[in-house]
């Protein structure tokens, strides 16, 4: 890597964190530019905060059920961010709709185990995006890494990476190739990113050379 500081980032997941894993190994190894300060869980049993604080990172559980609406929760996630002094919010299986506030806009990535648009949406993660897919008789799955909005799976793409889709792939075989191609996937975007090569135009990312 370059000798630019590492970017403070932090992870948003909800669940066994296998992107968590790839992230923090990636970056204790010095192949990513970023340093992470901490970990958001949705669920305190996730295998993922408990990874997290095995690795002595900060971990702050924050669940849904326990704030009186969306804006409030929303109001949580970014305030304990603000604390972290995070400049990179990396999604990885965030199971709830974040509004992210103005000073973190542009600042929020997500992977999707899909081509998005397609597959996408509330309810669509994990393993009912790849039933979803083999159920359409595609012929091309693959993943996207995207800036976060207020919408689920619907910000602008920075890039995506393709697998096929065989005839005899069930949603775990499927799932295996596509997550070999987050794995470079997440990655690239993240340092791209750092070298602020990305530049939002409307519902589009311009990769600056």
């Amino acid at each position: 890597m370059s000798g630019a500081a590492p970017l403070r980032a932090a992870v948003l997941l909800s669940g066994t964190g296998r992107t968590f894993d790839h992230l923090l190994a990636e970056s204790r190894a010095r192949r990513l530019p970023i340093t992470l300060a901490g970990v958001v869980s949705s669920r305190g049993g996730a295998r993922g905060a408990e990874r997290a604080r095995a690795e002595g990172l900060e971990c702050a559980v924050l669940r849904r059920r326990d704030f009186d609406s969306p804006a409030a929760y929303g109001d949580a996630i970014a305030a304990r961010l603000r604390g972290w002094r995070v400049e990179l919010v990396l999604m990885a299986g965030f199971l709830h709709l974040w509004t992210i506030p103005a000073d973190f806009a542009g600042r929020v990535m997500n992977i999707h185990p899909a081509l998005l648009p397609a597959f996408g949406g509330a309810g669509m993660h994990g393993a009912h995006v790849h039933e979803a897919v083999i159920a359409s008789g595609v012929r091309w799955s693959g993943c996207t890494v995207h800036f976060a909005d207020n919408e689920y799976d619907r910000g602008p793409i920075i890039l995506q990476r393709t697998v096929p889709v065989a005839f005899e792939d069930t949603p775990e075989t499927l799932a295996q190739r596509v997550f070999a191609e987050e794995c470079a996937a997440y990655p690239e975007a993240i340092r791209l990113f750092a070298a602020s090569r990305l530049e939002i135009v409307g519902r589009r990312v311009r990769v600056r050379p």
